[in-house]
């Protein structure tokens, strides 16, 4: 069975090293990594893994521009869950070499990008995704409800996207 690896360092306190990726590349169904930490990292990876080992950006904010470089071959978004149509075009723009359109979306989604961690997730987007009808509201516990202030913040986000 194949297995993506996922490195999260800020929620996890825990930072896979691109020396420890690489050696972990070897193993066969070890196919791949979500990366979600910088920028830096994703060129890191890059440099010292094998060409058929699949790079993934699980940061929103920095999609775009790795994909645009050839750093990695798609996104793990946390923002296609409210836009999935906009970001599948932003990585099928970048993926294309269609730099231009690739910017002009992530333009469009970078204050949504941000607006889905003002608070931990999954908050920000749960709370969005009830807003456009998409679920059912409610979160279980020990998670609490997003707080106004945060919810009008959001919807700015929304709205800027033109998703509300």
């Amino acid at each position: 069975m194949p297995h993506l690896l996922y490195n999260v360092p800020g929620r996890t306190s825990c930072d896979l090293l691109p020396e420890t990726v690489r050696e972990l590349a070897a193993i066969d169904n070890i196919v791949g990594i979500k990366e979600a930490s910088t920028m830096q990292r994703m060129q890191e990876l890059h440099a010292v893994c094998p060409q058929d080992f699949t790079l993934l950006c699980g940061e929103d904010n920095l999609a775009a521009e790795a994909m645009c470089n050839g750093l990695v071959s798609g996104v793990v978004s946390v923002t296609a869950n409210l836009a999935p149509d906009m970001m599948h075009a932003m990585t099928a723009a970048a993926l294309a070499g269609e730099r231009e359109r690739c910017y002009a979306l992530n333009d469009r989604l970078k204050d949504l990008h941000e607006a889905m961690f003002y608070e931990c997730n999954p908050l920000p987007v749960k709370w969005a995704l009830t807003r456009l009808g998409k679920i059912n509201g409610g979160i279980r516990l020990p998670l609490v409800p997003l707080a106004p202030d945060v919810q009008e913040r959001v919807e700015a986000a929304l709205r800027r996207a033109a998703l509300l």
